[in-house]
């Protein structure tokens, strides 16, 4: 089962929803707030993703300092009833939506935060909503239009294999032939550049673009390596580059045609480019996405 959940939260002074569509954290709507921190006031986009420590904002936010936030539509300071289990700061409370809290901290760094349904039929609602994600079942994996052996030429379209959107990708590290997968998540070791160390953990579903990682990966911002697990190899490709952004991009191999076959996504956080080898796509395609 996924191990990811997406929250949408309103402001618990106004009612207004705090969801930013524009504004994409971990690919998924940002949560805008106004923030006041070290005499600056800006904004801040937070993870939807619960789990996420990602953000976004228009001014610098230095660890370790307690941020003081405000609804961005009604200019209203968000209220706090309770501290921080962890570091005793307040923690800020949102309504969700569909009923019930999202709490986090208000302290730059601390890792506390949670949500909290108003029943049970309102979280396994929220269960059910992100494992289908809206509406893409997870599927085995679903490979149609088999190409025929017996033609020179197989780069027509209509006699390639497709992969269909929703299908699990098993995939494996193309180094040490170890599988990728752990707790129903795509496990990749990440680097970056200030050589901190963490975990990147994507859906295995093609065109399912939920993740969230172990450490803060700034959006637009590429990791210095992604590596296997088992192996510890470094999966990024030097000698390619993402089509859609012109950033490094990573190899994992993933069974397909009873076979394994290269599969590459882009290093730079919220790039949604993914594709296969030039040799594999004269015999199997990926269905359309803009995503990964």
């Amino acid at each position: 089962m996924l191990d990811i959940i997406s929250v949408k939260v309103k402001c618990p002074v106004c009612h207004a929803s705090l969801m930013d569509d524009k504004n994409l954290i971990d690919n998924e709507p940002g949560v805008k707030l106004t923030i006041y921190i070290n005499d600056k006031k800006g904004n801040i986009w937070l993870s939807s993703i619960y789990g996420s420590y990602n953000f976004r904002s228009d001014i610098d936010i230095p660890d370790n300092k307690i941020g003081v936030f405000e609804c961005s539509h009604c200019k209203t300071q968000i209220p706090s009833e309770k501290n921080c289990d962890i570091c005793s700061s307040p923690l800020i409370q949102l309504n969700l939506i569909d009923g019930g809290l999202v709490n986090f901290c208000s302290k730059v760094g601390c890792e506390n935060h949670s949500v909290e349904f108003q029943d049970l039929k309102t979280a396994l609602g929220h269960f059910y909503e992100d494992f289908s994600y809206h509406g893409n079942s997870m599927k085995n994996i679903t490979i149609i239009k088999r190409p025929d052996k017996t033609k020179k030429d197989q780069v027509i379209n209509d006699d390639r294999e497709i992969i269909m959107s929703g299908t699990y990708l098993q995939s494996f590290c193309p180094h040490c032939k170890k599988s990728l997968i752990e707790n129903n998540m795509l496990k990749l070791k990440i680097e970056k550049d200030n050589n901190e160390i963490g975990y990147l953990l994507l859906s295995p579903y093609l065109n399912i673009f939920s993740h969230k990682s172990t450490i803060r990966l700034p959006e637009k911002k590429t990791v210095k390596a992604i590596k296997c697990w088992h192996c510890d190899s470094n999966l990024i490709e030097k000698m390619k580059k993402c089509p859609k952004c012109n950033s490094e991009i990573a190899r994992i191999a993933v069974a397909a045609m009873s076979k394994m076959i290269d599969f590459y996504i882009c290093s730079k956080k919220g790039c949604t480019w993914h594709g296969l080898s030039d040799e594999d796509l004269k015999y199997i395609i990926i269905e359309d996405s803009e995503e990964w």
